[in-house]
């Protein structure tokens, strides 16, 4: 099915969709139960987040792709929660989530994305309990290989060392790179 006959749309097309998300990039409205379209400000931003997801297809971490047009991609909706609200909500990390988020990072990695990093309110914990990454304008223009913005997230949460003491029994080589970041932990009394 085709959601929009035309390969520019604007606020108008979209209008009668309920807004289920809004950033300084664009806007996001749900058009059916599993399906939403992200409204682009600017098509450049467009072009660089559709070149992410295209690349990421063939990965379970990326939302479905149905179509697209220069200033709008129609993607899977995800039904769960940020890994912000969880993290909130929770006020823990548990070692199985962290494994799912090293294995997520590992995908970015296979997928070929520069940026092997997100912020935790970018990534969409599902109802059957798999990670989502969503906004990924970045994937190829910024190079990071450690998880920063992903920790910046979490330490403000309260979250960053728990996770990196999970880190550090899955993946010691990926502890050793990530703790030696820009984040700091703090020292244990």
């Amino acid at each position: 099915m085709k959601y929009f006959e035309t390969s520019k749309i604007s606020r108008r097309d979209v209008k009668q969709y309920p807004l289920i998300g809004d950033g300084k990039d664009g806007e996001v409205y749900q058009l059916e139960t599993n399906i939403c379209v992200k409204y682009f400000f600017l098509e450049e931003t467009q072009r660089k987040e559709l070149e992410a997801m295209q690349a990421g297809q063939s990965s379970k971490v990326i939302p479905k792709l149905y179509e697209y047009g220069t200033n709008y991609i129609v993607m899977e909706y995800v039904h769960g929660v940020s890994l912000a609200r969880h993290l909130k909500n929770e006020r823990n990390i548990s070692p199985e989530l962290t494994a799912k988020i090293v294995t997520m990072l590992n995908e970015l990695r296979r997928i070929g994305f520069k940026r092997l990093d997100t912020e935790v309110r970018h990534v969409l914990i599902s109802n059957d309990g798999q990670l989502k990454v969503i906004d990924h304008k970045r994937a190829f223009s910024s190079y990071n290989e450690a998880p920063t913005k992903l920790m910046t997230g979490m330490k403000k949460l309260g979250v960053m060392d728990k996770f990196l003491d999970h880190v550090k029994s899955i993946d010691s080589s990926a502890y050793d790179s990530w703790s030696s970041r820009r984040i700091k932990r703090k020292k244990k009394k």
